[in-house]
């Protein structure tokens, strides 16, 4: 359990490695003003869903970066389902996603 947050952490920290592996896999989404970016990483043979939700406020670019427990098998797989949980996310939050 440990590995999988100090994993999680590095992502999210933007270690070099692991931050190039999560970058975005697919063209970003727009979603009511937002763009998604999925970006799946490999986790224990299957890849993660994580991703990113972004929205311009004038001049300055707000994001949110998630990671959700389910896994899948294939990165498009992945790719579209954190697209999915990201439309979710925003229907729920809203702009308060960045508060």
């Amino acid at each position: 359990m440990a590995s999988f947050f100090k994993d999680l952490w590095s992502r999210l920290g933007g270690s070099g490695e692991a931050k190039r592996e999560s970058e975005a896999v697919a063209e970003a989404v727009e979603y009511k003003g937002f763009r998604i970016r999925p970006a799946p990483y490999p986790s224990k043979g299957q890849f993660q869903t994580a991703g990113v939700i972004e929205k311009d406020f004038g001049a300055e670019t707000k994001e949110h970066r998630f990671v959700r427990a389910e896994t899948h098998a294939s990165k498009d797989d992945a790719a579209t389902f954190s697209v999915a949980k990201a439309r979710q996310i925003i229907d729920e939050q809203g702009d308060r996603l960045f508060s």
